[in-house]
């Protein structure tokens, strides 16, 4: 995928100006930034939710406390990714 962009930045050419390279790399690392941050909340989750269904088998009676941990989390977790959309995406 990035072997496409970046053949379609030199097949534009030498004579490519400045600012139209610029905001083409500027979309190429918008782009890999959102998807860092949506790749890093997934995982993150991913092993919140891991270790809660743990924490759950292991102590039943304590269900209704790690539940309510692993929302909160979960939710400061995609707050900060959704931030990391927009800045990502912001030009």
């Amino acid at each position: 995928m990035i072997d496409f962009v970046f053949s379609a930045i030199q097949a534009v050419g030498p004579g490519i100006e400045t600012e139209a390279a610029r905001a083409l790399y500027g979309i190429l690392g918008a782009t890999i930034g959102a998807g860092l941050a949506v790749i890093g909340a997934g995982m993150g989750i991913g092993r919140i939710g891991a270790s809660a269904t743990e924490a759950i088998a292991r102590q039943p009676e304590a269900a209704a406390t790690i539940q309510t941990a692993y929302i909160i989390t979960a939710a400061l977790i995609e707050g900060v990714a959704l931030f990391a959309l927009v800045i990502a995406l912001i030009k």
